[in-house]
């Protein structure tokens, strides 16, 4: 026994009133997830983006993660459960509280339950991507904790200070080993460290349509082949290396691929939902509103019309210089017709007894004999 050493919790599982389980390692990954979302919130509404899009998003992205998370789990460590030396029964693949979630299926199957809903809201799902990518890797490091209290994901024997001791009854323990190499903290703080650089460069270059996404698998993979490497507990290998050692190993490729392919795009991303071009905004709902208080009560006023009550004569609208002298506009009962050029004019009775020209056309100086005989 090393001189010093982090001891493992004694349980994982407290029950309420003696009843309903409370189990540490869902505690841990429902925390990672809220923690996610705040980040993810915040994050989306500085880019421009309408607030509670990321938690509705979540309601997709959260079921959608487990259920793959819990494949990718079964699927790669079947003999847990269906081998001929199975230490668990195979309805245990799907006690998910149990532990036992691939990140790489949560991710892929997540990613599928927030495509879906991106769709549904009309946003670009790249940008969706980069604005989840720190809160995911956050996320982890809370999640891992999980495996702290449930005694596993742990590494081979070591004699460090901070060697983590496991029980000896634990699957992948080594007989005569207490302490061993604290895998779930390496992690852990390897996705907090990545979560600080995948902010800082995202806001140092400007990166959009998912590369910042790509960066955080690329990232994550690097971390995750190290600490693959430090496991001792039972799984696959493909040429000495564990199968989690070769899908970290094709996914970096990938991310650096498509991180390379996308450093040109430079479209807009869609952070709001269009509105729909065959739906008409309905009179009165969206125009009265944008005319505030001052045109409030001009459309419940009626519309007046030029027209002649009780005996007296309206101005012409098209002339408003008819207004300037009130009590001549008074005198004129009557108007006659006076064409010119083949055209017909009004010109009231009292501009026509006093032989006055019309201001307007000049041109009725040339004859006023004739003006006054008409």
């Amino acid at each position: 026994m090393p001189l010093a050493s982090i001891p493992s919790p004694s349980q994982g599982v407290w029950y309420l009133f003696g009843v309903v389980p409370i189990r540490a390692y869902a505690l841990c990954i429902v925390l990672g997830v809220v923690v996610a979302v705040v980040i993810g919130e915040r994050r989306w509404r500085a880019r421009g983006g309408e607030p509670g899009t990321i938690v509705d998003l979540a309601v997709w992205a959260v079921p959608f993660g487990l259920v793959g998370g819990r494949l990718y789990h079964v699927i790669t460590d079947w003999q847990l459960y269906f081998g001929p030396d199975a230490p668990n029964e195979p309805i245990e693949a799907l006690f998910i509280w149990n532990g036992g979630l691939g990140i790489w299926g949560a991710v892929a199957l997540g990613g599928v339950g927030v495509w879906l809903g991106c769709r549904g809201r009309g946003i670009s799902l790249t940008a969706v991507a980069d604005t989840v990518a720190p809160g995911i890797a956050v996320a982890q490091a809370i999640g891992r904790w999980g495996n702290y209290f449930n005694q596993e994901l742990f590494g081979s024997p070591t004699d460090l200070p901070w060697g983590l001791e496991i029980d000896p009854d634990r699957p992948g323990t080594v007989p005569g080993e207490d302490t061993y190499h604290p895998a779930f903290l390496y992690e852990s703080i390897w996705d907090l460290g990545l979560a600080l650089v995948l902010i800082w460069a995202g806001r140092k270059f400007a990166l959009r349509h998912a590369r910042l996404f790509a960066l955080y698998v690329a990232g994550y993979t690097v971390g995750r082949f190290w600490i693959e490497g430090l496991r001792v507990d039972t799984a696959h290998h493909i040429l000495g290396l564990r199968l989690n050692q070769w899908t970290s190993i094709v996914l970096f490729i990938g991310a650096m691929a498509y991180f390379w392919y996308a450093r040109n795009k430079s479209d807009a991303e869609q952070v709001r939902p269009q509105p729909d071009p065959a739906v008409e905004p309905v009179q009165g709902e969206t125009g009265d509103a944008d005319k505030g208080e001052a045109g409030a009560g001009t459309e419940a006023e009626p519309a007046v019309t030029p027209a002649a009550s009780d005996g007296e004569d309206t101005a012409d609208p098209a002339h408003p210089s008819d207004l300037a002298d009130p009590d001549e506009s008074d005198e004129s009962d009557e108007s006659d017709t006076v064409k010119e050029d083949g055209e017909p004019r009004l010109v009231s009775g009292a501009l026509a007894a006093d032989d006055s020209v019309d201001p307007a056309h000049p041109s009725d100086l040339a004859d006023q004999e004739e003006k006054g005989s008409r």
